[in-house]
């Protein structure tokens, strides 16, 4: 059966993603297990005789680690600091680790051929990093990881509705019981309910809708143009908001600041390393691990309990992602061999 007789497109992936909104502008992997452009084989070791998909789940799980310790300094800096600020210097740190490639690349990398378009890529994604800085010092941390997995389901609907692709009625049912499940975190219920809790949603959806937008951009411009065009903007869209919150940390606060864009800066390599190395398929569950990882540094570090609804509710999330990850890499592969 091919890709076409389902009624289904194997069009991008909609894999889970990183916590972090600037991740997304880094070039994509194929997902093909070769290792991506440019990859050479590792020398001789017990490393390099490693299977691809082993080494790409180890990248991955150093990532989502990374990640995991990223957003505990977010909430250790979210003690004393606004998001508002807190995401400044996120940004403002991101930009400097991306200096060096610009600086190589020249400026020729700052000429987009859609800058309306990276506008308003630069105000959704700005907004979506708010949204989830202020979840994350407001909520739960394994309650925001969890919600945040919901962006592959709102990248399917807008695959759909904005990029044309079809959907069939397995991902669409998938799609559905994955934001139940959202639901199910949430607990729509006004007398239970954390409104704050929306807002981790509110980011996975705006941060859903910038990826859709990187996807159009991708056409057109180079990797390094879309996350430059994001680095530089959103430093200075972010520090109107900083300013007038400012607060000026110490000097202790300012290393777990440095801390968090190192550990997010490493945690996007590892990302983009693990899927330039392996199968999606193969590497895309272990990026769960980070829910698992925020349970524990959750308890361990800000006494954090995540209650039964959290527990079930991710475990639907989970389920559903992997599936119309297994079904999205299988329709590729039919698409490809015609089978």
């Amino acid at each position: 059966m091919t890709a076409s007789s389902t009624g289904e497109s194997a069009g991008s992936s909609p894999l889970p993603g990183s916590i972090d909104p600037l991740i997304l502008s880094l070039p994509e992997a194929s997902g093909t297990g070769t290792g991506g452009p440019g990859f050479t084989p590792d020398s001789p070791s017990p490393w390099a005789d490693l299977p691809l998909n082993v080494r790409g789940a180890v990248w991955m799980l150093v990532s989502a680690l990374s990640f995991t310790v990223m957003g505990v300094f977010i909430k250790i800096a979210g003690q004393d600091l606004h998001a508002f600020q807190i995401a400044f210097f996120r940004c403002l740190f991101g930009l400097l680790a991306l200096t060096p490639f610009i600086a190589r690349m020249g400026p020729e990398i700052l000429r987009p051929s859609q800058p309306g378009l990276h506008l308003i890529r630069l105000l959704i994604g700005t907004t979506a990093m708010f949204s989830l800085f202020y979840a994350m010092t407001h909520l739960p941390f394994a309650m925001v990881i969890a919600i945040s997995f919901a962006r592959p389901l709102f990248m399917l609907v807008l695959a759909a509705a904005i990029l044309g692709e079809r959907v069939g009625w397995r991902r669409g049912l998938a799609t559905f019981v994955g934001f139940g499940g959202v639901m199910i975190v949430l607990r729509p219920d006004p007398a239970h309910m954390e409104w704050v809790a929306l807002a981790p949603a509110f980011s996975a959806l705006l941060i859903a809708c910038a990826m859709t937008i990187v996807a159009i951009l991708s056409r057109k411009d180079k990797p390094l143009t879309i996350l430059t065009w994001f680095a530089v903007g959103s430093s200075f869209l972010t520090l109107g908001p900083a300013i007038y919150v400012w607060h000026w940390p110490d000097p202790w606060l300012f290393a777990a600041l440095l801390l968090m864009g190192g550990f997010g800066s490493l945690g996007q390599f590892m990302a983009v390393k693990a899927f330039g190395t392996a199968e999606a398929s193969a590497v895309g569950p272990f990026e769960f691990s980070q829910i698992l990882f925020a349970g524990i540094t959750g308890f361990l570090i800000f006494d954090e309990v995540p209650d039964m609804w959290t527990f079930v509710g991710s475990v639907v999330i989970m389920g559903s992602a992997l599936y119309i990850l297994w079904r999205e890499t299988r329709l590729k592969k039919e698409a490809v061999t015609g089978a």
